[in-house]
């Protein structure tokens, strides 16, 4: 009776089995990722991004990974020794491929930008930056990564790219509702403008009202099955450092002598320079019959002047070539009118950081510090703040006025609505920059992945029958007992 009943027992869990529905069960989808370098004019980044490989309407919802800043400065300083800038990314890329499964190596997009820095070298020494990128293109395909090219981005590429990290990251473009468990899309007004300023060049980016005017200044992407349309310019040689130079380049014309007075320096600052140095960018290299001639040198020392600041670099801008137009910001170049919110980053951030005017300060408040600080000696920001970058530290209220100026002289901010720009150089965990709006427009370029599908059974309904087996063995057993 025993053995009867023991295969009546087996015979019962085998029928529930036959019964339980063996279907589709899909598996979770694959972690991609893509590598991508920002090659600046004065310093290069790599950033590592991922993204499950079922993206959400075509569009991979990327997280950043990993953030390596280059040792040394940007590859366009090596256009005397090419070999040199591919060798300063090893460590980077080192660091890279630790973090990626070595198992997803070789699938993995990786990608260099270059930025203002080599488009000035481009248009100094063509034969130099090809030398340069062709050197970055060697060390690249050295790594057991999917390298996919080095090249210039334009500046308009630099800038478009900017806004859309801006908004990815900021949740303008889609968001994540519980409520629903569904991905939806903000209101169009949640769109925000992006403000760029790098060492050579500056980028203003934002959805105007209508339509963009001039075709040349629009950029149109498809993210998340919309199309959005906005105006984006780039001013290359409007960069801090590039517009310092000028500034030097003017005092010196202007005054001819061997010691000159800086207003944007502080008291009591000297600074030694070769006129001659200033034929190495393309931002100054234009012959000035004011200059001293041959290898001579000229020494800047500090004045300490906010007001004589901001008139010397207002003439870094040609603002009578707008005429009496209105949608001009200066050397004649169309912008509609602003519209909504900003975020102002990299070095719109890092010189505000040091003013602490990040957190949305009015304007009377921003120029009251900048005020105090070109007042402030040498001696005393140098002793105040000794962590600080000695080459750096003097130009802060130069770099400061010069933001005051571009913002509300050339991009037409005002009283009102310099209170819609937000400085800030991160959101959540991620870099803000114009890299991970590159890898996100790419992932419309990677195919996404299928998920992959296996035979199953409904979790439930395994659940309910291992119950069942499990309890018809154990009243086998107390049978047995008995």
């Amino acid at each position: 009776s025993a053995i009867i009943g023991a295969l009546v027992a087996l015979s019962i869990i085998a029928l529930v089995l036959s019964l339980v529905k063996v279907e589709d069960v899909a598996l979770p989808p694959t972690v991609k990722y893509g590598l991508v370098f920002d090659a600046g004019s004065s310093h290069t980044s790599l950033f590592v991004y991922e993204w499950d490989s079922d993206k959400e309407n075509d569009t991979g919802v990327v997280s950043q990974t990993l953030s390596c800043d280059v040792q040394g400065p940007g590859i366009s300083s090596y256009a005397h020794d090419p070999p040199k800038a591919g060798d300063s990314l090893r460590e980077c890329l080192d660091k890279a491929l630790k973090v990626v499964p070595a198992a997803k190596h070789r699938d993995v997009p990786a990608y260099l930008g270059a930025t203002a820095g080599m488009r000035l070298l481009r248009e100094q020494n063509s034969s130099a930056a090809d030398q340069v990128l062709a050197e970055v293109t060697k060390t690249m395909q050295e790594y057991p990564v999917d390298f996919r090219g080095a090249r210039i981005l334009t500046g308009e590429e630099e800038g478009a790219y900017g806004w859309i990290t801006v908004n990815y990251l900021l949740d303008s473009f889609t968001k994540f509702s519980p409520k629903a468990h569904a991905w939806l899309r903000p209101e169009a007004a949640n769109i925000f403008g992006a403000l760029d300023l790098g060492g050579a060049s500056t980028q203003i980016s934002f959805m105007p009202e209508g339509s963009v005017m001039d075709q040349n200044e629009a950029s149109k992407f498809t993210l998340y099955g919309y199309n959005y349309n906005i105006y984006t310019h780039s001013y290359l040689c409007y960069g801090q450092n590039e517009a310092l130079k000028r500034l030097a380049k003017e005092l010196i014309a202007s005054a001819p002598s061997t010691r000159v007075q800086h207003p944007c320096y502080p008291k009591g600052y000297s600074e030694t320079v070769h006129p001659s140095s200033f034929r190495a960018s393309p931002c100054t290299s234009r012959s000035d019959a004011r200059l001293p001639l041959g290898d001579s040198t000229v020494t800047l020392e500090g004045r300490g002047s906010a007001s004589g600041c901001r008139a010397a670099l207002r003439e870094l801008f040609n603002f009578s070539a707008c005429g009496q137009s209105r949608d001009c910001t200066f050397d004649g170049v169309y912008q509609p009118p602003l519209r909504g919110k900003f975020i102002a980053f990299s070095a719109f951030y890092y010189n505000f950081k040091f003013l602490n005017l990040t957190e949305g300060q009015p304007l009377a408040t921003a120029r009251e510090a900048i005020e105090q600080l070109c007042t402030r000696s040498w001696e005393d920001l140098s002793s105040s703040y000794p962590k600080e970058d000695p080459k750096r530290l003097p130009k802060y209220c130069a770099n400061a006025n010069y933001i005051l100026t571009l913002l509300l002289d050339a991009y037409k901010f005002n009283e009102t609505s310099w209170n819609n720009i937000f400085f800030q150089m991160k959101a959540g965990s991620a870099d803000i920059g114009w890299t991970l709006g590159y890898m996100l427009n790419l992932t419309n370029m990677i195919p996404a992945e299928a998920p992959a599908r296996v035979k199953g059974h409904r979790p439930s309904l395994w659940a309910a029958a291992i119950t069942f087996i499990i309890l018809i063995l154990v009243l086998g057993l107390a049978a047995l007992l008995l």
